[in-house]
């Protein structure tokens, strides 16, 4: 009886499988062309066609064939690392000796040689006639700078410009043929999850690619610059890649690789570039002669939103950039901008802090309007204010500090508003203020610093450059002043 069973149940499935053929060739007869089958919407799915329920865009899908699983960053490597150079900064360091001035000792243990100190980074040429941007850590205080190409070729460049807030500098180097170089990208384009490649010279040991992706944006407080806008990356940046360039997958230059944080001295993950809107406002600025990297002027002055103000404002959460103080005559004075009043937005981009405030003003070019979107008085309004060249002021003197006081050495001159942005000051200060110091003087062996404002000189208070030249000549060894440095009072007494 089971045995009967068994081979029924084996000659229905010999009948079936010698039926399916003509089964499905009938089914494909009569189904109506436009309807697919199963076979062909995974098929669909798997090339990536979107359909009504699709989520990813047009250009994001799954893989689909072998060829498409090796794919290669190396075409994109190829097209852009020759762009990139290697940096070497050398300077000559003055080395003391406690038996410097003694002429016993002299003769037996000789007179202190300087010692030279070198300095190794990267760079990206962004201009076929050889502009080249670097990080200001990388050639400060250098003598000479040389720049050595993916191709081996070396060359001695001269400094155009630098900015130690921003951290960047614009190095020349000249060649009878045009350079390579990597386009300067859209930075505000980048999403977090994008990826990137970083291209550099890690620990000198010749040119490195790395990958990764964008892991944060707008980064602030990460004691690298006075900037406070960073891009955060995971692709592996490690000490001499600073300078070096972080590029989009379509060949961009979206950053120029800063900093890392780490506590072994090696990359962990966290990287920082600066944004490439900045590198390309600072390299125009390069290209156009300018002494210093000069920053829209409007006449206000602005510090952060803490979540105490934003309760007192009825704002949802602390966010943009308070109005402390603004110039009646300024740009944002004659467009009504008042003290108090929050800016949200510049030109449609958001302003989440002060810090976003300052790269977005610093990215804009002066000449032009910006529309500024801002909330007064528990209201939100929007206005255009101009931005102008910061105000020279009277032409004021500069003065070079000489004689015995611990000022010897040391350039002064009185504040304007461009002279203040030129040493990174706030533009609203006043007063008389160091702008250069001899390496070798009282001045630089007392720690006397740029943007330092002498308030007071022996009971004498500094207004006027002329008055601190004539106060330095007073014939005394005792010292009593008073220094602004950062917006602190530093009061000193010393004999000399």
């Amino acid at each position: 009886m089971r045995a009967k069973r068994l081979s029924l149940v084996l000659l229905c499935a010999m009948l079936a499988f010698a039926a399916a053929p003509a089964v499905r060739q009938t089914l494909a007869e009569d189904a109506p062309k436009a309807d697919p089958g199963l076979s062909d919407v995974l098929t669909d799915l798997l090339h990536g066609v979107e359909g009504e329920n699709t989520t990813s865009g047009p250009d994001k899908r799954v893989p689909f064939g072998r060829e498409e699983v090796q794919l290669s960053f190396a075409p994109l490597v190829k097209q852009t690392a020759p762009a990139v150079v290697n940096v070497y900064a050398s300077q000559t360091a003055k080395v003391t000796s406690p038996f410097e001035g003694d002429p016993f000792f002299e003769e037996f243990f000789g007179r202190a040689q300087p010692r030279a100190q070198s300095s190794l980074g990267s760079g990206v040429l962004v201009d076929p006639s050889g502009v080249i941007v670097t990080n200001f850590h990388v050639i400060k205080d250098a003598d000479e700078v040389k720049v050595a190409t993916a191709d081996g070729r070396e060359f001695t460049s001269k400094v155009m410009l630098k900015d130690e807030t921003l951290d960047l500098a614009v190095l020349k180097i000249e060649s009878d043929k045009p350079f390579p170089v990597i386009a300067i990208g859209d930075s505000d384009a980048l999403e977090v999850g994008d990826l990137v490649l970083a291209i550099g010279n890690p620990f000198g040991v010749g040119q490195t690619t790395t990958s990764g992706i964008v892991s944060a944006l707008a980064r602030s407080h990460i004691g690298v610059s006075d900037s406070g806008y960073f891009i955060q990356t995971d692709a592996a940046i490690n000490p001499g890649n600073s300078g070096g360039a972080l590029i989009n997958m379509g060949g961009q230059l979206v950053g120029i690789n800063t900093a890392i944080y780490s506590r072994s001295g090696g990359s962990i993950g966290i990287g920082f570039a600066i944004p490439a809107n900045m590198v390309r406002a600072f390299a125009d600025a390069a290209k156009a002669g300018l002494d210093f990297f000069e920053r829209p002027y409007i006449g206000a002055e602005f510090e952060a939103v803490t979540p105490q103000i934003a309760e007192s404002l009825a704002m949802e959460k602390p966010t943009g950039a308070l109005v402390s103080s603004v110039d009646a005559a300024g740009p944002a004075g004659k467009a009504g901008l008042k003290p108090g009043d929050v800016v949200l937005q510049i030109n449609g981009k958001p302003v989440e802090s002060i810090e976003a405030l300052d790269y977005r003003m610093a990215t804009l070019s002066i000449g032009t309007k910006a529309n500024f979107a801002i909330l007064t008085k528990g209201q939100q309004a929007a206005m255009d204010i101009a931005l102008e060249r910061a105000p020279e002021g009277a032409k004021a003197s500069e003065v070079t500090l000489h004689g015995r006081s611990p000022f010897s050495g040391a350039k002064v001159a009185e504040l304007s508003p461009r002279l203040a942005q030129k040493l990174g000051l706030r533009t609203d200060l006043k007063g008389v203020t160091v702008i250069d110091i001899n390496r070798d003087s009282p001045a630089a062996d007392f720690g006397f610093q740029p943007g330092d404002i002498v308030r007071e000189v022996n009971g004498t208070t500094i207004d006027t450059a002329a008055t601190l030249a004539q106060v330095a000549q007073q014939d005394t060894r005792w010292w009593r002043f008073t220094v602004e440095r950062g917006g602190q009072i530093l009061r000193q007494v010393l004999r000399y």
